[in-house]
């Protein structure tokens, strides 16, 4: 199988490999990053997370990607499309490093994975699950040209939280970028 790369003006988007590790660590070691995708987790999480985002793309054929900042090489984060079992929808998520964060790389990697997921993937709707008191994924979200639809639980183990569900459909991203 060949690599799948993604390129955006400022982004390199790719499958995670396990030199990612560190980075995945450094996302999940703040509560600034951490915060509204988890909570700070110790590394033995972390590398099960890695382990199952990676083995989501041979499973299900898609994941989140790992987010390369091309000017310095350095890993900033991970998003992309996701859909684990009992998940509210087909979703393009996100979760950048704090240094990553309010440069516009969330909505500038987002809009690629949506692509991604629209023209290879076939997804007729796109969602962003996020917690309500998480407003800049909100800004995100709403840059990206999705409304609130609903809320919905968490599937378990993340029993007991509630997202506010943004999205759109296809043909809705489809005619924005148009």
């Amino acid at each position: 199988m060949a690599r799948l790369v993604i390129e955006t003006p400022r982004l390199i988007l790719r499958p995670p490999e396990a030199e990612d590790f560190s980075g995945f660590c450094a996302l999940m070691a703040y509560e600034a990053s951490a915060k509204f995708i988890g909570g700070v987790q110790p590394p033995e999480v972390v590398w099960r997370t890695l382990c199952m985002m990676s083995g989501a793309w041979t499973i299900r054929g898609f994941s989140m990607f790992s987010v390369i900042e091309k000017e310095t090489g350095h890993w900033i984060g991970r998003l992309g499309p996701w859909q684990p079992e009992g998940w509210p929808g087909t979703e393009v998520g996100w979760g950048l490093l704090s240094s990553a964060q309010g440069r516009g790389y969330a909505a500038e990697g987002a809009s690629a994975a949506i692509d991604y997921a629209v023209d290879v993937l076939g997804w007729t709707e796109i969602i962003h699950c996020i917690d309500p008191k998480n407003a800049p994924s909100v800004k995100v979200a709403e840059r990206l040209g999705a409304t609130r639809l609903r809320t919905a639980e968490a599937p378990p183990p993340m029993t007991g939280i509630v997202w506010d569900v943004y999205g759109q459909t296809a043909d809705g991203w489809r005619a924005r970028s148009e």
